[in-house]
């Protein structure tokens, strides 16, 4: 590759340049020079652009004092160096200008014969033309290698390792999810030293040896692609290159992207179907085997995860989810597939362990992951969990969907002092009471039963119906009713008495009594349905 910049030190090499002596600023020769123009006045700081190479007689300034300011002029307006012809006005250099020029690392050059300055500025400016003619060929030509590559490779490694070869510079990307990529490949205190590089770059408006520029998916910020040259100053065509290889990430990006979405919608179309109970036994069995053929699975079942705001959550945040709860529970005996659907997530589970633990070691699994620290997005995790019925046969799975979905419903609809597990098999009568909800008027029979006692507490302010629960639930034990409602045996006789006329005074015989419990929990689950004011 043709090299995308000049330097002092490639002037040195063309004609006219024979005899020379560099004075001061050696280590300076490896300044950019990006024109050139001859001086001979003493106020040139608002006639330069940066990196000319200054050629003058030095006829101008004779004195000292003329000399240091113009020089100050030079150094400030990132001049690339000053060539100064030596016998006609100027016989020597006063130490302290090469002091100045050493301390600035800024070449001064002496011609030591008469050279003819305007051949100079003519050859310079041809080379300096003729390269920028040629960068732009390179440029068209690194274009259409990356359009090749972009064709054929499998890895967004191997655009990177072609930057990084072209320009001889140091290559980072930076992705959105933290990730950092270097290539060359650099040892752990050369990181930190670049990473340093990087950020103290942020705090400055502009940095000669580092550029970046961001790569943009569909609007969002996805990555950050960052060179650092530590021998050399960064140039418009490093920029121009850098920005044609961010175009080809952002491509390759989008590719990688889309056909990942592309199989993911397939398997989401599989797995749902498969929900659906549309699969038969041999192709889930072909399924399996090829996703998981290590496993053999002695049944399953599926959990859902129900998450507020859902749409606040990006596809990292609930990626990460997903992670956590499936290394979570693989540990545990489990191996997982995973859908999303409105603002749920799917999981089918699969047991690999006895049949007679999954229940504990699921429910250690749950409860390992709401007592973590992990949180998605902003959010510490805090999902509305609920487990359908275990399947042994899994083409039955289906079933278990079903039952998960009505145990979220169930679970959604009460209070967590109400129900405090996470499995359908474990909400016992308040199946029952959904069931009947979506079939009757739940709410017409409620009121058949307990509408007095309703009545009666609206009215009064009164607590008969929360009385009559815990009078229930303690088998009729005063005593006990007393002493869980904290009142005297005294107030609970007469709210006893009022109960009686209220429900009729055969309200604890046994048939009624039963249908009363049934009623009170029917009445609880309304309310928090809010079918029941």
């Amino acid at each position: 590759m043709l090299r995308s910049y000049i330097t002092v030190r490639d002037i040195l090499q063309r004609k006219h340049f024979e005899r020379i002596k560099v004075i001061a600023g050696n280590q300076g020769l490896t300044r950019l020079v990006k024109w050139v123009h001859i001086v001979e006045v003493t106020n040139i700081r608002n006639l330069l652009k940066g990196h000319e190479l200054i050629l003058s007689t030095g006829v101008a300034w004779k004195e000292k004092e003329i000399f240091i300011s113009l020089l100050e002029q030079l150094i400030d307006s990132q001049a690339a160096g000053l060539c100064i012809e030596i016998g006609t006005y100027t016989s020597s250099i006063p130490e302290e200008i090469i002091d100045i020029a050493n301390r600035s690392q800024f070449p001064i050059i002496l011609f030591l014969k008469e050279v003819p300055f305007v051949e100079i500025t003519q050859d310079i400016h041809a080379l300096l033309i003729n390269r920028q003619y040629q960068m732009i060929s390179s440029l068209e030509s690194y274009s259409q290698v990356l359009n090749k590559k972009l064709l054929t490779i499998e890895n967004y490694g191997e655009i990177l390792k072609y930057i990084q070869e072209y320009l001889h510079i140091q290559v980072i990307i930076l992705f959105n999810s933290k990730e950092i990529q270097f290539f060359p490949e650099a040892a752990e205190y050369e990181r930190k030293a670049l990473l340093n590089v990087i950020e103290r770059s942020e705090k400055v408006s502009s940095s000669s040896s580092i550029a970046r520029i961001p790569i943009d998916l569909l609007g969002d910020n996805y990555a950050e692609l960052i060179i650092i040259s530590n021998d050399r100053s960064l140039t418009e065509f490093d920029q121009l290159i850098l920005d044609r290889t961010a175009t080809a990430l952002a491509q390759f990006f989008l590719r990688e992207l889309y056909v990942a979405e592309k199989r993911k919608v397939e398997e989401t179309e599989w797995i749902s179907s498969w929900l659906d109970g549309d699969q038969s036994e041999d192709s889930i069995s072909e399924y399996l085997s090829f996703h998981m053929p290590a496993i053999k699975p002695k049944g399953g079942f599926v959990c859902l995860c129900k998450l507020d705001s859902f749409e606040e959550y990006s596809d990292l945040d609930l990626t990460y989810f997903k992670l956590y709860f499936r290394a979570n529970l693989e540990q545990r005996g489990f191996s997982l597939f995973a859908i999303e659907k409105r603002n749920t997530i799917i999981f089918i589970i699969l047991n690999e362990r006895s049949v007679s633990t999954w229940k504990n070691r699921m429910k250690e699994g749950i409860e390992g992951l709401l007592g973590s620290e992990v949180k998605i997005g902003e959010n510490k995790l805090n999902p509305l969990i609920g487990v359908g019925r275990y399947v042994e046969d899994l083409v039955n799975i289906h079933f278990s969907y079903q039952t998960s979905i009505e145990t979220i419903r169930i679970k959604d609809r009460l209070s967590s002092t109400q129900t405090e597990s996470y499995f359908y098999d474990d909400l016992h009568i308040f199946r029952l009471i959904s069931l009947l909800n979506r079939h009757l008027d739940l709410k017409e029979i409620v009121l058949e039963y307990l509408e007095p006692v309703i009545i009666y507490d609206n009215k009064y302010n009164g607590k008969l119906l929360e009385t009559l629960k815990t009078y229930l639930s303690c088998n009729g034990s005063k005593q006990e009713t007393a002493d869980r409602l904290h009142i005297v045996r005294q107030t609970l006789y007469h709210r006893l008495q009022k109960l009686e006329t209220l429900l009729g005074h055969d309200f604890m015989n046994h048939e009624k009594r039963l249908a009363i419990e049934f009623m009170i929990l029917s009445n609880e689950f309304l309310i928090s349905s809010k079918h029941i004011k």
